[in-house]
């Protein structure tokens, strides 16, 4: 067996053990008094003492050590002795058997011994090796832990059960079972649930009546926990036609998670094909077992809450303490690791949350075990600040698999300059935007004159050098002493903030940095603490050079995307003297040009306009290129797409969150999907399109640092400060017409220009003035009366939603398809929709179990309706021989044949619905010369050409 790397003192043992092989790194031992005839008497006294010992005591008799070449020289098995041996070296294997550790030694020399040449330090050969070993010994703890918890031998039978009672394809894998109930009215039916890739199904025998129930996971529209008379704790099922409910008495919670992830991979991999290329997880449905459920549903957890790149893959998940000097003691916690990234999180919810990019790490240490802190690591940050660790299990693991990473890490991506000088504040804190930029979060002071120079030359001469708002400040309503006071005592608290909490991406996120950012963050460090917030800072600093050269590429091509852009270029924040010139102009099209150069998938979309330009007021030129990369591929999924699937999922976690928290007004307005279409520009635009900028801009502020949960506690208070009025509104016009003029009156009273209002306000002559609000304020009562939401219940509630949302493009699809068909044929409304069911449903089958051909292209929701569903033409002779009247015995599969080449028009070797219920409708419903002429038809090219080589129908 793999050993977990431990020190051997050569010296102390040279008597009880005997070189069998060795090499340059390796040697292989076996223990004296084992496979010897009785010659020696060291050998029998050894043997001897083996045999008299404990189980638990007795030590294997063969051992492969780690030796390093230069710390000790070796006899190739001289006499079966060392020559020598005083230095201390790693026992990596042992074996109980000859057989067993030969095994391990050709493994060694088969994938280490031709790795280890290239290493030029003997301490890198010594820990790659250690890593290896370890990295093998948590992969046998891993099977060995699988195989006690899924009882192998209960599954194996489970499944044998699964494939005989329903028949699927050997492709359609098995997760996991359970013994559970299923519900028909008041009546429990006892059975087995069975969890596939591609459905849920349900069977039971009792008193001699079976029953199955087969539920394609994509055709459920909504899983839910419920309640019925005799059960607190159900699970409802429901799919377009029924509602099951299932029970158990054990295990619920957990069948329950895993039911939702299983229905949202296979909805996101079969019906949202934008976002399905972004998970490789999802491309092996094949692949999916219980365990990479749990291991998914955790990695989303980690990126949603941390708000880290979807790359990002967790690693490992420690319970630890932390110190924090403002406390003065250690917090209790849990400390995440990734590919790139160590994390912590408090217990205690909003108490402390921490997030180091391994890029800005320096060194990770262990540090002296006590027992007032036991297993302390120490990792240290360029900023000069350090974090201690205590208590974390397999410390030695941990830190070398960190180690391990953070080398990777730098390697990948060698630091050319220092995102975090650390000088006094004091002194700066009041200066411009710029000269904060400058001292303290980049533009990033380079190592050296020459990575300076050489980073002038990479930044492109065109690209605008600083913030917009500085050189485009107005003239306000306050006196220049008022607003110099009010930005005075921002920065004071900020820069106390700062000395007790950190500066720097890596600071410690309290309640405390909360409650000022719902303040207003001060206009001259608003930009950079966004870059720090959203972590753009790391992405920025991690590829110099790359906005520019992205200009380069993409400026002076014209297509459909720039286009799109160029009409949308003087909408964006009109009113704004920074874009009434060609200065921010042009910066705001090389932005978005740059962007859909990056992101074909996404492009531009509109709203992307509005929410650049104000980046680009408070942040450079590339400092908001990455901002708005942050937005759009982390901290607002989905939501510029094609169908701007995230932002319809999260309006129907709003209409959910207006239910519990406002009930009276839910209950009013009986439709909530009116407020729905209202409040959607709110998280498209943050605010910005219907709120004066100078306040929306405090919103902004707090989404960078709360994510998403900000503006739907924003949207709740909103609707809450306007209940009444809402309730006592007649129509959906009037709803919007209050909500409007509220908006519009927004105000900052820290703003230190007039009000830019948003011009959205419907106003009639005989109408009262609209009291004005503070948006302190009322960010302020949003925190207090609707905070609580926490990532992971909000992300719940998505997962929950994309389901409905989903599901409801699928109608749309559907009804828009059956709305062109109609017309065309003589197919009853009824069973033309029942017809689309069952094509779509073959094509659906050739998802789940088929591999994929160049002519079997997945669901495409960007093409048009009648075009999303086709089938080939294997999936059209099955559909043929089952609804078709002209079946014909052996030759219906040639019929099935010659009908799909006349039907491929453009030979592309798929149809779609509409063509194939039209041949059904002639067969059906035609006339009799129309008839004869599709039979006639069916005999001569392209539909006569007899390919397959099947003898072709002639009577």
């Amino acid at each position: 067996m793999w050993l977990k790397p431990e020190e051997v003192l050569l010296k102390n043992a040279l008597k009880l053990w005997v070189t069998q092989k060795s090499s340059c790194y390796f040697i292989l031992q076996r223990r004296r008094g084992h496979g010897e005839g009785g010659g020696r008497l060291t050998g029998r006294l050894v043997g001897a003492l083996d045999a008299v010992l404990d189980s638990n005591a007795r030590v294997a008799p063969f051992r492969i050590l780690l030796q390093v070449p230069g710390s000790q020289v070796y006899s190739p098995i001289a006499c079966g002795e060392l020559l020598s041996g005083s230095d201390v070296y790693w026992a990596v294997a042992t074996g109980a058997t000859l057989e067993e550790i030969n095994q391990h030694w050709d493994w060694l020399e088969q994938n280490l011994l031709h790795t280890l040449s290239v290493f030029d330090n003997k301490d890198d050969i010594a820990s790659f090796v250690k890593g290896k070993v370890k990295a093998l010994i948590a992969e046998e703890t891993s099977s060995r832990l699988a195989e006690q918890e899924e009882e192998p031998e209960k599954f194996r039978e489970a499944l044998v059960k699964f494939e005989a009672r329903f028949n699927f394809p050997e492709a359609e894998k098995l997760v996991t079972y359970y013994s559970c109930c299923c519900w028909k009215g008041r009546v429990p039916r006892q059975g087995w649930l069975y969890l596939s890739i591609n459905h849920l199904c349900f069977y039971s025998f009792f008193l001699g009546k079976e029953l199955k129930l087969v539920v394609p996971w994509v055709d459920i529209q909504k899983l839910e926990r419920t309640s019925n008379v005799f059960l607190t704790d159900t699970i409802r099922i429901t799919t377009r036609n029924k509602e099951r409910d299932f029970s158990m008495f054990l295990n619920l919670d957990e069948v329950f998670k895993i039911m939702e992830q299983l229905a949202d991979v296979t909805l996101r991999r079969l019906l949202d094909n934008e976002g399905f290329d972004l998970d490789p997880g999802l491309q092996e449905p094949s692949q999916i077992t219980k365990r990479d459920l749990e291991a998914r549903a955790q990695n989303e957890f980690f990126r949603a809450f941390f708000r880290l790149p979807r790359r990002e893959k967790l690693h490992a998940v420690l319970d630890c303490s932390l110190w924090t000097p403002f406390s003065r003691c250690h917090t209790a916690g849990r400390m995440f690791t990734s590919d790139s990234y160590v994390c912590f999180a408090s217990k205690e919810a909003g108490c402390c949350k921490v997030i180091l990019p391994l890029r800005e790490v320096v060194s990770i240490e262990k540090m002296e075990d006590t027992s007032l802190l036991p297993n302390p690591i120490i990792v240290s940050i360029r900023s000069k600040m350090a974090f201690q660790f205590i208590e974390l299990a397999d410390r030695d693991s941990l830190v070398e698999s960190l180690l391990a990473r953070l080398k990777q890490v730098h390697a990948d991506h060698p630091v050319l300059y220092d995102t975090t000088r650390d000088e006094d504040l004091t002194s700066s804190v009041f200066h411009s935007a710029s000269m904060w930029g400058d001292h303290r979060f980049g533009r990033i002071e380079m190592v050296s004159s020459q990575n300076s120079e050489e980073r002038e030359k990479e930044m492109s001469p065109q690209l605008h050098p600083e913030a917009l708002v500085a050189g485009f400040r107005r003239s306000g309503s306050q006196s220049p002493d008022s607003r110099l006071s009010r930005e005075q005592i921002k920065m004071r608290l900020w820069n106390d903030h700062f000395v007790e909490y950190g500066r720097t991406v890596c600071m410690f996120r309290t309640e405390k940095i909360r409650k000022l950012v719902a303040m207003g963050i001060p206009e001259s460090l608003r930009g950079k603490l966004w870059l720090l917030f959203s972590d753009a800072v790391t992405d920025l600093a991690s590829h110099p050079g790359y906005y520019g050269n992205l200009v380069e590429e993409s400026m002076g091509k014209c297509c459909l995307v720039t286009e799109e852009i160029e009409r949308d270029l003087h909408r964006s924040l009109p009113e704004h003297p920074a874009f009434q010139n060609e200065t921010g102009i042009a910066a705001l099209r090389r932005v978005l040009t740059a962007y859909a150069h990056r992101n074909p998938r996404i492009g531009y979309c509109q709203s992307m306009n509005i929410l650049t330009s104000l980046l680009l007021l408070y942040a450079e030129e590339e400092e908001a290129f990455w901002l708005l990369v942050a937005v759009c591929e982390r901290m607002l999924p989905d939501y510029f797409n094609h169908r701007v699937i995230g932002a319809q999922v999260d309006q129907s976690v709003f209409e959910e969150l207006i239910k519990e928290q406002l009930p009276e007004l839910a209950e009013h307005m009986h439709d909530l999907s009116a407020l729905a279409s209202i409040s959607l520009s709110w998280f498209l635009t943050l605010f910005l399109s219907i709120m004066p900028l100078e306040s929306a801009v405090n919103v902004v502020d707090c989404f960078f640092y709360d994510g998403i949960k900000a503006i739907f506690q924003l949207g709740l208070a909103v609707l809450e400060a306007n209940a009444e009025d809402l309730c006592s509104s007649k129509d959906d016009s009037q709803a919007l017409m209050v909500l409007s003029r509220f908006l519009d009156h927004i105000k900052s009273e820290d703003s230190p220009g007039p009000p830019l209002g948003s011009h959205h306000a419907f106003f009639s002559d005989g109408q009262e003035p609209c009291p004005v609000t503070d948006i302190a304020d009322l960010i302020r009562d949003s925190y207090e009366k609707f905070g609580d939401r926490s990532v992971a219940q909000i992300e719940h509630m998505r997962c929950k939603h994309r389901m409905r949302v989903l599901q409801g493009h699928e109608d749309t699809t559907k009804q828009n398809v059956l709305r062109v068909v109609i017309p065309e044929v003589s197919v009853l409304p009824e069973d033309l929709e029942e017809l689309y069911d069952l094509f779509k449903r073959e094509h659906m089958m050739n998802c789940y179990w088929e591999q994929p051909r160049p002519v079997a292209l997945r669901h495409d929701p960007s093409r048009p309706y009648a075009e999303q569903y086709r089938i080939d033409a294997r999936q059209f002779a099955r559909l043929f021989q089952l609804v078709s009247p002209w079946t014909c015995g052996a030759h219906t599969e040639i019929l099935a044949e010659r009908t799909f080449r006349l039907l491929d028009e453009n030979m592309d070797h798929l149809i779609e619905f509409k063509a194939f219920v039209s041949c059904l409708d002639i067969m059906y419903n035609g006339e009799m010369n129309e008839k004869i002429k599709l039979l006639y038809r069916l005999h001569i090219p392209p539909g006569g050409t007899n390919t397959s080589g099947k003898k072709s129908i002639t009577h």
